[in-house]
Order: C-alpha cells, then sequence, then structure tokens
C-alpha cells in the first residue's frame, strides 16, 4: 500500500517567505582547519546504487530512478554537528545565525509549554509555530535553553550557517550522494542502513514519531524531541543516526527531475535552484505523513530556513 501524499513541503519544515528574508548579517567564520573539527570516517572510493523505484516513495520529491553513482574516496562525520561543537564555532568567530537575525525559527508546537502565548501556525502544517526567540541557543524559544543537550544535534541552522561552520572547522557539507552513500553504510536496495525492517525483530534503531501524529508520541523509542548523538548503533561505516533525528543539509540544489539525468560520477546537484537537498528524516517522521526516514528518500528547504528538527553533518 502506498504512503499517503505529505500534506505540503512544510511536513518535513516550512520554509521563511521570500518577503521575510533580511540582508546579510553580521558574524564571520575564519576559514581553515580547527582543532574542534567533528570527528570522520573515511568511506573509500567506489560505486552504488542511488536512489529506489519503491512505489510506496514519493515519486514528487524524485526519488527515482535508482541509479548507479561512482565516488572517489571522502570523509564524512561520524554523526551531526552537536551544539557543543557549533558552541565552540560561535565563541570562536561571533557568528550570528540566520534565526538570531530573523529574531524567530520555526518550533513543533508539541514541544512547547501549555501555557506558551498564542504564535503564528503554518496553515498548512498547523504542528509548527513560528516562535520569536526561538534558536539555536533556545530550541524552543525564550527559557528554553541547551542544559542537558550540548550532546544533541545543533537545530535552527540555515544550509548558510552550516556552510559558515565548515569553513571554520576546514570541512564542506556532503553532495547528496556522498551522504546517501555514507548512509546506507554498504547496504544496497534497502531503505534502511541496516536492512529492511524499520525495527528489526522490535529492535529500535533509530529516532522518529510513535503514536498519533502530531497528537501523540509514545516515545517509545526512548526519545520525544531529540536524542543524544551515538544514542542509537552506527551503520557498517561508523555513522550514526543517518536516519530520523535530525534532517541533514547537503551541498546541492535541489532538483526532483536531477536523478533522471545526473552524471554516473561524482553528481554534485544542478548548477541551480531556489532550495538546498535534505536528508535522514526527523524525530518527527511519521509513516502516516511523511515516509521519509530513509536512507534513499530526500527532501529540500531553502538555504535560510531553520526549523527544530534540521541540522547537518560536514564531509571532507
Amino acid at each position: 500500500m502506498r504512503h499517503p501524499e505529505p500534506v505540503s513541503p512544510s511536513c518535513c519544515g516550512p520554509a521563511r517567505e521570500p518577503t521575510e528574508r533580511p540582508a546579510p548579517g553580521a558574524g564571520a567564520a575564519a576559514p581553515g582547519p580547527d582543532a574542534d573539527a567533528p570527528a570522520l570516517v573515511e568511506v573509500p572510493a567506489g560505486t552504488f546504487t542511488m536512489g529506489t523505484d519503491d512505489p510506496r516513495g514519493y515519486a514528487e520529491d524524485g526519488e527515482g530512478p535508482a541509479h548507479e553513482v561512482e565516488l572517489a574516496a571522502y570523509a564524512i562525520g561520524v554523526h551531526t554537528v552537536t551544539n557543543d561543537q557549533f558552541a565552540r564555532f560561535v565563541e570562536k568567530t561571533g557568528h550570528v545565525t540566520t534565526a538570531e537575525r530573523f529574531g524567530d525559527s520555526f518550533v513543533f508546537a508539541g514541544l512547547l509549554p501549555d501555557d506558551f502565548p498564542p504564535t503564528r501556525a503554518v496553515a498548512a502544517a498547523p504542528w509548527w509555530r513560528q516562535v520569536a526567540g526561538a534558536s539555536w541557543r533556545a530550541p524552543e524559544g525564550p527559557g528554553s535553553t541547551l542544559d542537558d543537550r550540548l550532546d544533541h544535534p545543533v537545530v535552527h541552522v540555515s544550509w548558510d550557517d552550516a556552510r559558515a561552520f565548515c569553513a571554520w572547522s576546514g570541512t564542506r557539507l556532503p553532495t547528496e550522494a556522498e551522504w546517501e552513500r555514507a548512509a546506507r553504510g554498504g547496504v544496497e536496495d534497502l531503505h534502511f542502513p541496516w536492512g529492511a525492517e524499520r525495527e528489526p525483530c522490535g529492535e529500535h534503531r533509530m529516532n522518529v514519531w510513535q503514536g498519533s501524529f502530531p497528537q501523540h508520541d509514545t516515545a517509545e523509542d526512548g526519545w520525544a524531541g531529540t536524542c543524544p548523538v551515538g544514542t542509537f548503533p552506527p551503520n557498517d561505516l561508523g555513522l550514526h543516526e543517518v536516519t530520523g533525528n535530525v534532517w541533514e543539509w547537503c551541498a546541492d540544489w535541489f532538483d526532483p527531475g536531477y536523478y533522471a539525468r545526473s552524471p554516473r560520477v561524482a553528481p554534485t546537484g544542478p548548477g541551480e535552484g531556489t532550495s538546498r537537498v535534505m536528508r535522514g528524516g526527523s524525530y518527527l517522521c511519521h509513516d502516516s505523513y511523511c515516509w521519509r526516514y530513509r536512507v534513499d528518500a530526500r527532501s529540500s528547504n531553502t538555504p535560510d530556513s531553520t526549523t527544530g528538527n534540521l541540522g547537518f553533518r560536514v564531509a571532507r
């Protein structure tokens, strides 16, 4: 049975309106490697099958056709960049994030206190609330902190913020092809790094939504909201949480028709676009409306959009 159509692109994370976008703000990342750069694992040169032809997927996302891709060797982050790592970057560079310049970001309503003041909701996905003061420092807005979350993925970071972190740490964002090959961990033609089943033998392998979305997350996997990096076992290459937890920015522009014409060797995405690729799904993904917590699924958002379920990992 085919999974339901997504309600809109905002089911994965809402985009900012073009009229909201301010001029670039202050704060710059000093280029070059830094001692605080994230740990990386080596991915050897080789070929793999990218994408899927599974009819249950989302054709409008351009998940197919499945096609062979050849990549040179590269390295990629063991896990997504954490709050602690991002805090050191900000401390050393003075970087001001996109959300801080806007003065707000998008937060999942279920993570807000019951007495939280009314805020603007996204019409097509009312579980998203535009919260003044929400940023990587205050993930649920004023009054929230990073206490006990320094080892969680940094969120509320735009594609531009991720690129600034990369410039400082001597890394870069992975291409979409690099991300998928590493996420698969050598497993071909299956939806998850460990095989075909989401929960083999009843074992939770990632942080996604259980229960009835968006009313109640039973948190059967142990977490409501983000979990610390390294919570779940790594894939065969040593990467943690490549599915679930937070969406991850990739370097490429997004085009749902790209796979039909992409080069076999080292594809880097279209030459231009309006949105950047996101991969991996998040703690908000539920198969009743967003079956994108797969290594072959994809989504996108505008480069200056920020949400409470979107982070990144680096490559080199």
